[in-house]
């Protein structure tokens, strides 16, 4: 059993689903296809369910747009417009408006999952019937039937002991050698969508392939490899040709996007080698992350997190930041799922850098109001570079106000303006 996980980019048109369909025939085991909504469409689908979730009639227009982009790859993968495929986003689509038509309920969490999985169920709709198209027989499985999760909406609990009967069942069950199904989004035991956190696909993927022993796991993406920096910022970066399972994990916690945080201990448990390759060169060697018993040399590897905000928070009766005080701070970050990047913290502060999610920032600081004075920045970068060494760390602060340096052995991180 191989899985190979294709992201957004790996499918955003026409001509890259039929990449795909060459990318998975070149296989002759059996195999789990986990794709993730087309190009940018997990990014509509918020907009769509935000301007839904606030009244906006802006939704519909919203709507449209997202039926477009879908329909002009449906008019270039199927010629024929009596094809079943036409039936079947139709519906969808009618099912999406439906809902738009109705308020949402108080949850947002909840809401926002039921609303923004209809991206994985359309693009695995339209990738499974173009694969039957060109004769590659498969099965399309709805990840809410086999991923059993928890009610924790927008960050769900896979329940392995239930996932994996019924994922393997699937697979016994059905002569097909390939079974397509969606990546992110997982269902409860009553029924109801939950989605597994953002870029959660590469998490399913691993799922799949813990739950069937799976020789090995493939995530491709739109650069060759695993590499020392974001191209997209650092065009000189250079491909990594190997990482331990150890690694992976600390460059995915520092947030490294080569992979989803959750995503390396259910392979690590299995010991399945995972590997990132390219879906514009598929012969190119890619990279992989394994177990490596040796030590392994590393080049300095640079990670830079935007839009970042930075909390200080100083108890206004002068008490020291000790345990109840911190469980006071952290049972408020607990309860808007936000995630922390970097905490400093001495005698009578504590200092906080995390991910700008807009109103919820604010609605943090009102509720911290009563028990600190709080200090705020935001529009700050958070950079951190792994096995890094002074020249590394000269290039990428020079000319930046430091707010907050932390080091370590092995990681140095800063938070700058």
């Amino acid at each position: 059993m191989i899985v190979c996980k294709f992201g957004g980019a790996s499918v955003s048109s026409a001509s890259s689903i039929k990449n795909l369909a060459k990318i998975v025939s070149g296989y002759q085991e059996k195999m789990i296809v986990v794709v993730s909504a087309f190009g940018k469409m997990t990014n509509a689908f918020e907009d769509l369910f935000d301007a839904w979730y606030e009244g906006s009639p802006n939704r519909f227009k919203l709507l449209g747009l997202i039926k477009d982009y879908h329909q002009g790859i449906l008019n270039e993968l199927f010629p024929l417009e009596n094809h079943p495929v036409y039936g079947h986003f139709q519906f969808l689509t009618d099912l999406i408006k439906e809902k738009l038509n109705k308020a949402p309920s108080g949850d947002y969490d909840f809401e926002y999952d039921q609303l923004v999985s209809f991206g994985e169920v359309i693009s695995t709709k339209i990738i499974s019937s173009f694969l039957e198209t060109v004769n590659i027989s498969n099965l399309w499985a709805d990840a809410r039937d086999w991923l059993v999760t928890d009610d924790t909406f927008r960050e769900a609990n896979v329940d392995f002991n239930q996932s994996g009967p019924r994922l393997n069942e699937l697979i016994s069950s059905d002569c097909a050698r390939l079974l397509v199904t969606q990546g992110f989004i997982g269902g409860t035991i009553d029924g109801y969508t939950t989605t597994l956190g953002r870029e959660g696909s590469d998490y399913t993927a691993a799922i799949a392939a813990n739950l069937t022993n799976a020789r090995l796991l493939v995530v491709w993406k739109d650069v060759p490899g695993i590499l020392t920096a974001d191209p997209l910022y650092f065009p000189d970066a250079e491909k990594v040709d190997e990482l331990s399972y150890q690694e992976a994990i600390e460059l995915s916690f520092y947030g490294a996007k080569v992979i989803h945080p959750k995503t390396i201990k259910p392979i690590q448990n299995k010991n399945i080698p995972l590997y990132v390759k390219s879906f514009i060169d598929p012969q190119g060697s890619g990279s992989v992350i394994r177990n490596i018993d040796r030590p392994c040399v590393l080049k300095p590897i640079l990670i830079i997190k935007k839009d970042q905000v930075l909390l200080s928070l100083i108890p206004r009766d002068f008490s020291f930041v000790v345990e109840e005080c911190l469980s006071r701070i952290f049972a408020i970050f607990f309860k808007y799922r936000m995630k922390v990047n970097l905490i400093q913290h001495s005698a009578i502060s504590f200092t906080l850098c995390l991910d700008n999610r807009g109103p919820f920032i604010q609605d943090i600081i009102d509720e911290m109001k009563s028990d600190f004075r709080v200090l705020y920045n935001e529009g700050l970068e958070l950079i951190t570079i792994r096995h890094y060494n002074s020249g590394v760390i000269e290039k990428h602060t020079a000319g930046r106000q430091v707010l907050v340096e932390q080091r370590s052995r092995n990681t140095v991180m800063y938070v700058v303006r």
